[in-house]
């Protein structure tokens, strides 16, 4: 038995009569104190009878030549699987990190595995991994391996029927749209006989290609509506990857499993064979774990999402972002253009200012299939483009500027500069999406070119901040050196990120933006690396509150860009509601500030003026949603971050469809009763109007117009709301939390 608990978390693993690992039990710790699972970790004696235990085993492999031993799609019943003999296990502290490693063999194939959990200490995450070796004589084919294998979905005690599974479904200018669907519904009881009511069944997500959250985000939860136990899982992973969750019976209970892999054989063309000798890390996954609700595990998320990236200055100061796109230049900038929107956005208040796409294509030229060379066009700048970086500097701003450094356009001098290896290709020949050809990180050609295209941006021209945009999506991948596509896909996405880990340790200072066609690439491979996260390319600003809402379940508030392109043809409240948008994240500024009217330029600056007093508490604020995750056409929507000093709400009313809330007042459950606290509204200055409720710790929001939203903030944090009962109004529910 390897016991292995701190104040939050409790992780046991049991060895069977064969010697099979299994994970026995993982929740938070007071469940784990309860079991009298703070035993110290020993390993089992190795002639010691253990009886069998429920669990699964700590990973799943398919083998070719093995398959499974019961027949479906499932990552979790795999011959070799059940085969592995635990060997021997290793206890580490590093840091904040707690790390234990145990070893297992294959007694068979000699394929050798190392199960690696690492545990963020005192805070209820477990990160996963496995790394393969094949330490037989033979070669070894692999064609899938899970990161985590666990079970217990409804929690120690739990009833399957009180589980929900939550999923974000993603599209482009639509991120980011929470959906619940009841265990029991996906994958119902089969009989009450256990040899005749074994399920094949499965519910299942799986992204291919490399947009990473082209469909859906690289996330899934599963909750418990009764007793509040949830499992919130990522997979960090700029490409392809799946998850499933479903239901095993062998001896009683019956036991359910969630398995989080990154590329396989059947989803993605990943078949990888390995020599004697020859080794295989999975992608990592990491799992936050609480008995208190999806609040409760995405505020553990997010606790660890911090303490994992790369350090930057950039998510302590949070930076105010002009960039000339959405909604005003959209890709044609020239000096004459540039000019007064540079001067606007510094009065605004605005620290960079980001020149995006068109920069590098003559006038009249598409842009598009142009990508590849990244050398400005004389004509766009008859004075020099180094004379309109000069002048975002002597606006007293940083210059930013727009790249895509993994395509080239079919038109671009580079794509016949480059080796055809440097490039994805497919059967001997090179991959085109939409006019563009897909470069190979692995290559050093393509990284010699990207390189060199960084060190004259960030090192001749002094470019301060590179926005990184990605805007299509090539699946399966590539097959040069014989290797099967998805293999190739694998080694470009790691190429990809060491690359970026390059650009940062030569330029420390440099702020990278991670952009594809907004929030098409959100995952925390990526943003482990980058400062901050695109969460859409929504162009309405009607539409974009349900992303800016429900984006910090994916992205803590520091690294989350959201566009706010407010307009001089604009009435004051769409201004307002434009800049509410994205004062609880990230602020991308754009629109033509140069030519409104000094009123209006007094609205946008007063929007500023408040984020940069605000925005301190966000970089280690956690979120929450008063009125639980947002539906794509709610009318009334919340959002709020509980700081250390303060707690912010932001909310938005707008047209839409049926809801529980009449009129022009909104209810918002945010507190404890008798909470010694008081709102003040902060943006805009008028227009709302508050009600604060200390006997039930409600807040009551009115906003007379429509659209219009505001900033509310409480100059103590609040404490978090009890979990209630489970409601029935509105939708699908867990705790008191709505999701539509």
């Amino acid at each position: 038995m390897v016991c292995w608990s701190d104040a939050a978390l409790d992780l046991q693993v049991d060895v069977d009569d064969g010697g099979v690992a299994r994970l026995s039990f993982l929740a938070p710790s007071a469940a784990g104190q309860r079991r009298g699972a703070k035993a110290p970790a020993e390993p089992p004696a190795a002639d010691a009878a253990r009886p069998s235990v429920p669990g699964l085993p700590l990973f799943d492999v398919l083998v070719a030549g093995s398959g499974r031993q019961w027949a479906g799609r499932r990552y979790s019943e795999s011959v070799v699987g059940n085969r592995m003999r635990y060997v021997s296990h290793d206890l580490q502290e590093e840091g904040p990190w707690s790390l234990l490693q145990i070893a297992l063999q294959d007694p068979v194939t000699g394929l050798a595995a190392i199960v690696s959990y690492r545990r963020l200490t005192d805070v209820g995450v477990l990160r996963s991994s496995v790394t393969l070796q094949n330490a037989g004589d033979s070669p070894v084919t692999i064609e899938s391996v899970s990161s985590f294998l666990g079970s217990g979905l409804a929690g120690p005690g739990g009833d399957l029927r009180d589980v929900d599974i939550l999923w974000a479904e993603n599209d482009w200018q639509a991120e980011a749209r929470w959906q619940v669907r009841g265990f029991r519904e996906a994958l119902p009881e089969l009989s009450s006989h256990a040899q005749d009511g074994r399920s094949r069944g499965l519910l299942a997500l799986t992204s291919t290609g490399t947009w990473c959250s082209g469909t859906y985000l690289p996330m899934g939860a599963a909750v418990n509506r009764q007793t509040g136990h949830t499992l919130l899982w990522q997979i960090e992973h700029n490409g392809a990857w799946h998850w499933q969750v479903g239901e095993h019976f062998g001896a009683p209970p019956t036991t359910s499993y969630v398995s989080l892999l990154g590329p396989t054989d059947i989803e993605h063309h990943w078949r990888m064979t390995l020599s004697p000798g020859e080794s295989f890390e999975t992608v990592p996954v990491a799992l936050a774990i609480s008995n208190d609700g999806l609040e409760d595990a995405a505020g553990k998320l997010t606790q660890y999402r911090r303490v994992m990236r790369r350090r930057h200055d950039d998510h302590r100061r949070l930076p105010v972002i002009f960039n000339d796109y959405m909604n005003t230049l959209n890709a044609d900038p020239t000096t004459e253009r540039l000019v007064p929107l540079i001067r606007a956005a510094a009065r605004a208040g605005a620290e960079y200012f980001c020149i995006d796409a068109g920069w590098y294509a003559e006038p009249g030229e598409a842009w598009w299939d142009a990508v590849g060379e990244w050398v400005p066009s004389k004509a766009r700048f008859p004075d020099g483009f180094p004379q309109v970086i000069d002048r975002i500097r002597a606006e007293g701003m940083v210059p930013g500027i727009w790249i895509e450094p993994e395509v080239v356009g079919v038109r671009s001098p580079v794509a016949e500069l480059l080796p055809s290896e440097a490039f994805f290709t497919r059967n001997g020949e090179r991959v085109v999406e939409q006019d563009r050809y897909h470069l190979d990180l692995r290559h050093p050609a393509a990284k010699d070119h990207l390189d060199r295209t960084v060190d004259f941006l960030v090192g001749e021209l002094g470019i301060g901040y590179l926005k990184m945009d990605y805007n299509i999506n090539v699946a399966p991948g590539t097959d040069i050196g014989g290797l099967a596509a998805g293999v190739g896909m694998l080694e470009h996405n790691r190429a990809f990120l060491a690359w970026i880990d390059s650009v940062l340790d030569r330029y420390p200072d440099l702020t990278v933006e991670s952009c594809a066609s907004g929030g098409m690439r959100i995952d925390y491979a990526s943003l482990s690396r980058f400062q901050l996260q695109s969460t859409s390319d929504q162009e309405d600003p009607l539409r974009s509150p349900p992303i800016a809402a429900a984006s910090p379940l994916a992205i803590p508030p520091e690294q989350a860009g959201v566009w706010a392109p407010a307009q001089p043809m604009m009435s004051d409240d769409l201004i307002a509601f434009t800049l509410c948008s994205a004062m609880l994240g990230r602020v991308h500024l754009s629109g033509h500030l140069d030519l409104m009217t000094s009123s209006q330029q007094k609205l946008v600056a007063q929007a500023i003026t408040v984020y940069k007093q605000i925005r301190a508490d966000l970089a280690d604020a956690l979120p929450f949603w008063p009125l639980g995750l947002p539906g794509w056409t709610d009318p009334w929507l919340a959002l709020g971050m509980r700081g250390r000093s303060a707690t912010y709400v932001l909310v938005w009313r707008r047209e839409g469809g049926a809801t529980r809330q009449v009129g022009s007042e909104v209810w918002l459950p945010l507190a404890p009763s008798h909470t010694e606290a008081h709102p003040r509204l902060l943006y805009p200055q008028d227009g709302a109007l508050l009600d604060w409720n200390t006997t039930n710790g409600e807040l009551c929001v009115s906003l007379p117009r429509c659209p219009s939203a505001c900033l509310i903030a409480f100059d103590t944090a609040l404490p978090a709301r009890p979990r209630t009962e489970a409601v029935t109004t509105g939708g699908e529910v867990w705790g008191s939390r709505r999701v539509r």
